[in-house]
């Protein structure tokens, strides 16, 4: 299964993840025409996608769902709390709601043939959740927006080849910016993001002998840089006795401004 970074960061985020014959978006939180764009570059139909994965209601995951839907309506897939979150919100705009399908958590699914599991985080939002995908022989997987994992988070995304994680914030840069004291404190909180430290030994618990990519996503534009997450995790990942330059795994920053791919750019012809 081949993963790739349209945008991810606090600013938007919309991954796409790709088989032999089957493409699905998890959240679509920038603009139509970067989603487009992107997916054209790939020769992808954004017609024919086969899903799009919502993980929760917060505007840098649906911002650009409403005017895609408009144009493309393909089947979109979300918790039944965050469902009524996306159609009561007015900045997305008129969509039809036969369009959507409510999914649980621990319930997995499948989808043109392609094993779908949502499984709970801890976020300030209605019913948040993160996403494997699995064809029989790969898995991947999509964990950000949380503040905090548990054993029950690590099994989840267990096995994945490839994987996007949640690299949020550096805790230092965070207690002396800008942000307002309450900010610091939801940020930091177990419903808010991931630090750079976090997300290493959250990785360091689910990094196995199949994985092969891994992105570090939604990183704050005010609170991280690339060159520091990635130092950072490279650092929690040795302590856990994962050296990034022995072990077949490429570790990549996922790109707030440009898609960011895991292998080659062309996936398939459409």
């Amino acid at each position: 299964m081949i993963l790739t970074s349209i945008a991810s960061g606090s600013s938007g985020n919309s991954i796409l993840i790709s088989t032999e014959n089957r493409h699905f978006l998890v959240d679509a939180g920038v603009s139509r025409k970067r989603i487009v764009d992107t997916l054209r570059s790939l020769s992808v139909d954004p017609a024919a996608l086969s899903g799009i994965f919502i993980t929760h209601e917060h505007i840098d995951h649906i911002s650009g769902l409403g005017v895609f839907l408009r144009k493309y309506p393909v089947p979109v897939y979300a918790t039944g709390k965050t469902i009524d979150q996306i159609l009561g919100n007015s900045s997305v705009g008129q969509v039809d709601p036969s369009l959507f399908s409510s999914v649980l958590p621990d319930h997995p699914f499948q989808v043109e043939g392609i094993r779908v599991e949502a499984s709970r985080v801890l976020h300030d939002a209605a019913d948040p959740v993160c996403y494997t995908f699995s064809d029989g022989r790969e898995k991947a997987g999509i964990a950000t927006d949380f503040g905090t994992f548990d054993d029950y988070l690590v099994e989840k995304m267990k096995g994945c080849s490839s994987l996007l994680v949640e690299s949020n914030h550096d805790l230092n840069m965070l207690m002396v910016g800008p942000y307002p004291y309450p900010l610091k404190r939801r940020i930091m909180g177990n419903k808010g993001h991931m630090s750079n430290e976090r997300a290493g030994q959250f990785l360091s618990k689910i990094i196995g002998e199949d994985t092969r990519h891994v992105f570090l996503g939604h990183l704050s534009k005010e609170n991280n840089y690339a060159d520091l997450a990635y130092e950072t995790v490279k650092v929690e990942l040795s302590l856990h006795g994962i050296d990034l330059d022995r072990h077949p795994v490429s570790l990549k920053i996922a790109s707030r401004t440009e898609p960011t791919y895991s292998e080659t750019k062309n996936i398939h012809q459409v």
